[in-house]
């Protein structure tokens, strides 16, 4: 599938080298502060944190995530080659639908993960993560077979993320019906009045009901202003700092943050493998993929009562919010050690936290060491939070 207009206005380089996305001057007149997030200059928030995230769960809210990769891989045969690298089975998800993966090292660890979509047999849509659009085109390419062909078209697209219980509302009132998706179902934008092209799916990292929207970077002023403006419902622009504790909410994984490739961190808690990760969705065991080993010798582990789990924590008494390397223990005894951690606004802020931890169970109490004096009780959740 090739995109009308795709290939017009390139992303703006700063002096210092930072890069800012397409929308910096819009996120500027609308009040953003800028923040350098992992090279790229973008709003942490509008008005407050608190605010963006509550209205994006109550109504909806509007996130530029340009920042995010864009890979297209096409030729015969390119489900089945996805299925080799990585360990959702794209093969048996039908054109039109979405899904999520993970991308694992020789030895089991995780490199990254993404949400892609099929666009029919010999086309796929990749989303890879931020930091690490370099590192998965080199390990795609390091483990590509013949005929498969992949695109960065990262540079030239500018990705919008509409969330919120009313999304659905204020898309068909800018891009009309044709164009509201199901979840977790993609297609190319259909004609519409604003004379948006590109490509849409309904997927997102806050929990809600909500779309990705992938246009090409000279029209994605217009659909901001258009969505922001015209279509009501109590739509506001959402920063990074909100984008964050909704996603830690729902307890979806953060590259670099709750997972880390030995090659690129070394906090030897971050190297993990997806059954550790205790995801429920993403891995399908029955098809071989790279590092399919250590999975399988994981999840073993876990049937007969041990092995490593990512779980949350939710605090059950009053004190500093759980932060990422505080230890967990239980009765005295180190048990994991926190990747996320804060306040969660949809709960009143009170304290939650992920973390990899080992002979515990959902409804276990814990206690979090929260600061050298003190240690803040909590309970064994399994996420989401709300």
């Amino acid at each position: 599938m090739r995109f009308k207009g795709w290939r017009c206005g390139p992303r703006i380089m700063s002096g210092d080298q930072l890069v800012r996305t397409a929308l910096y001057d819009a996120h500027v007149e609308r009040g953003g502060n800028i923040v350098d997030f992992h090279g790229f200059e973008l709003p942490i928030w509008y008005t407050s944190m608190m605010e963006e995230h509550l209205n994006t769960r109550e109504n909806a809210g509007l996130f530029d995530v340009s920042h995010m990769g864009f890979f297209r891989f096409t030729g015969e045969g390119v489900r089945e080659w996805l299925d080799g690298v990585g360990t959702q089975k794209a093969s048996l998800i039908p054109p039109g639908r979405c899904a999520y993966t993970h991308f694992l090292d020789d030895t089991g660890l995780i490199i990254d993960d993404m949400i892609f979509c099929i666009v029919d047999e010999n086309e796929i849509l990749g989303v890879p993560n931020a930091s690490m659009i370099d590192h998965m085109w080199t390990h795609f390419h390091a483990n590509i077979t013949e005929g498969i062909v992949i695109e960065n078209l990262s540079e030239e697209t500018s990705i919008l993320a509409l969330q919120g219980p009313k999304s659905p509302q204020i898309l068909e009132s800018i891009l009309g019906i044709e164009n509201v998706v199901r979840h977790f179902h993609g297609q190319a934008i259909l004609d519409n009045n604003l004379g948006i092209t590109g490509w849409i799916q309904g997927t997102g990292y806050t929990g809600e009901r909500g779309f990705e929207i992938f246009v090409p970077n000279s029209q994605v002023k217009t659909l901001w202003d258009a969505l922001l403006d015209d279509g009501g419902h109590g739509i506001c622009p959402v920063g990074l700092g909100a984008r964050d504790t909704l996603r830690m909410e729902k307890g979806f994984l953060l590259s670099g943050q709750d997972f880390c490739h030995p090659d690129l961190g070394d906090d030897s808690n971050l190297h993990r493998d997806t059954a550790e990760t205790f995801v429920p969705f993403g891995l399908n065991i029955e098809h071989d993929f790279i590092g399919k080993s250590r999975v399988e010798a994981t999840k073993a582990k876990q049937l007969d009562g041990s092995g490593i789990k990512w779980l949350g924590l939710k605090a059950t008494g009053k004190g500093p919010f759980p932060r990422m390397g505080h230890i967990v223990l239980k009765d005295g005894v180190e048990v994991g050690i926190i990747t996320s951690g804060g306040p969660s606004p949809s709960l009143g802020k009170v304290g939650i936290g992920l973390a990899y931890m080992e002979d515990v169970e959902v409804g276990d109490e814990v206690e979090i060491a929260v600061n050298p004096r003190r240690n803040l009780p909590a309970v064994v959740v399994r996420p989401p939070f709300i």
